[in-house]
């Protein structure tokens, strides 16, 4: 499972190349930060917030019987 922080710059700009990130992938920008997370082939990610503010990022896997 690849994880990867993109940098914002100077100009509040989000740019990256998308052959460098995941075909399957969520993107999740909180107070000037940004983080990839690639999906998981069965199963659910999940993003839990506090306050507004993204406090963690979960992964469950399964698969069907």
């Amino acid at each position: 499972m690849r994880s990867l922080d993109i940098e914002v710059n100077d100009r509040n700009r989000l740019e990256f190349d998308i052959m460098d990130i995941p075909s399957s992938c969520v993107i999740v920008i909180c107070e000037g930060k940004a983080k990839v997370r690639e999906l998981p082939p069965f199963g659910e990610y999940r993003i839990l917030t506090y306050q507004g503010k993204v406090k963690r990022m979960r992964r469950e896997e399964g698969e069907e019987f």
